[in-house]
């Protein structure tokens, strides 16, 4: 058995005011032109194949196209909805899409404590989360655990004067419970379809979460959002069931987990903002042959929009960009431009700092999206000034702000569990204005990205430099 492991597509992102139609567009023909090179049998989506619950008609048209494509390559499709996406949404066509060799997976199946057996075993709702892999004479070559984001309402059932240890220890038993109810028929499934004693069918679950002994610092991008505000940072690698492969969505870099080979983290396809500008993009071409150890290898994805962080003073402004476009000389078409973060390191306060930048660099193929000071000259200013002036208080991030307010008042002992519940209010805020946020420039940007999707929809992408290295 041979599939690819990709997550995180999030179609329909708009990059402060940009759209990432044109990339996304590149990166499915590209992964087209994978499951020709490589054969595959089925491709798993771990996760937030859209940006928002609203996502735009070009991007449901991209979701759509690859589809129907990929139908007529005799390669299955599992997806599994993220925290990004509509259950409702994704939901609405996984029946037309099943006969498309698309099987959607939108949530999971409530678990029953008191007999350990999911609720109607025996009815549709558990098929969408045991599915089969076939081959091309349909024999059964592997089983997946298909496992989308989980929320709390899922798996538990919320009961009053719990704390918030209590809380989190009982989600984690509700996750760990599910999947443990799922891998016992996954084994059973596989059982049944053995074809002799020693015929091994691996066994491969899925996951949108984030686990521990990911790397925070891959945790921490802008684009990434908190799953369980309050209730569970992260989910123990040790709770997963003993599958053969456990392919993981929501954190957007490659990565192992907890130094295991068969947990990983597939990463995004495209970078989703500037923290994730110096990473390699990758997918996991996973394969299974004649046992149940996998060997998994990463196929570096081509960078479709270069993005790149420039960490400069004023003065040294436009030697730094000139460095940067002659790295990039090769790589750029005669259309595209680097999408620059420039973050300047002065502590002078300037009104016009935006204008004098973009002025200075004109002459370069680049396009200044983001302009900010250094995180030392934000800090300096944000106690200097007490965020009064209206122009610096837009270079501060929201958390900036309201940790300031924080450590303005005098929190005894007694007072941190309110403190606590302050922030996880806040972090809920936070979550809920983004969302409206994003759908509200998705209605904004459509006619738009129409365009850019039809002049872009025939990219060529043979020409992609494709990787297959080492595991690590």
């Amino acid at each position: 058995m041979r599939f690819i492991h990709t997550s995180d597509w999030h179609l329909g992102q708009y990059f402060y005011g940009k759209s990432r139609a044109n990339e996304h567009q590149q990166f499915l023909n590209w992964l087209l032109l994978q499951v020709k090179t490589y054969q595959l049998d089925a491709i798993i989506v771990a996760g937030d194949i859209f940006d928002t619950s609203t996502p735009p008609s070009y991007a449901r048209e991209l979701y759509f196209d690859f589809i129907g494509k990929i139908q007529n390559m005799h390669c299955q499709l599992i997806i599994l909805a993220g925290n990004h996406d509509s259950v409702a949404m994704l939901g609405e066509s996984k029946s037309l899409l099943a006969n498309l060799s698309t099987q959607v997976v939108t949530h999971a199946t409530p678990y029953e404590e008191s007999n350990k057996q999911l609720v109607d075993q025996l009815d549709d709702q558990l098929d969408d989360q045991i599915i089969t892999i076939k081959n091309s004479d349909k024999e059964v070559i592997g089983v997946i655990c298909a496992v989308p984001f989980i929320r709390p309402r899922d798996v538990i059932t919320s009961q009053s004067g719990q704390s918030a240890q209590d809380k989190q220890q009982t989600l984690q038993n509700g996750i760990a419970n599910h999947y443990k109810g799922l891998y016992d028929q996954a084994k059973q499934v596989a059982i049944e379809h053995r074809q002799h004693e020693n015929h091994i069918i691996p066994i491969i679950a899925t996951g949108h979460l984030t686990a521990l002994g990911v790397a925070l610092s891959d945790s921490q991008s802008d684009s990434v959002r908190d799953i369980y505000i309050g209730t569970l940072e992260a989910f123990s690698s040790s709770a997963f069931p003993p599958a053969d492969y456990i392919a993981l969505g929501h954190i957007h870099r490659a990565q192992k987990v907890g130094g295991t080979d068969h947990i990983r983290y597939s990463g995004s396809p495209i970078p989703l903002s500037f923290d994730e500008a110096k990473q390699e993009k990758s997918v996991y071409l996973v394969e299974f042959e004649h046992s149940n150890k996998p060997v998994v290898s990463p196929i570096q994805v081509p960078c479709f929009q270069p993005l790149a962080i420039i960490k400069t003073s004023l003065e040294s402004l436009v030697t730094n960009t000139q460095l940067l476009v002659e790295s990039y000389q090769d790589k750029l078409n005669a259309k595209q431009k680097i999408w620059l973060d420039i973050e300047v390191q002065s502590s002078d306060y300037l009104n016009d700092l935006q204008q004098r930048i973009e002025a200075l660099v004109n002459e370069f193929p680049v396009e200044v999206l983001l302009v900010r000071r250094s995180k030392e000259n934000r800090k300096a200013m944000l106690l200097s000034q007490g965020y009064s002036n209206k122009d610096s208080l837009a270079e501060l991030s929201i958390n900036d702000v309201f940790n300031s307010r924080l450590s303005q008042l005098d929190w005894q002992q007694n007072g941190l569990e309110r403190k606590d519940r302050l922030t996880q209010l806040f972090n809920n805020i936070v979550e809920q204005t983004k969302e409206v946020q994003s759908n509200s420039t998705t209605v904004k940007q459509v006619s738009q990205n129409s365009t850019l999707l039809e002049e872009n929809k025939d990219t060529p992408t043979n020409n992609a430099n494709v990787e297959v290295g080492s595991t690590d």
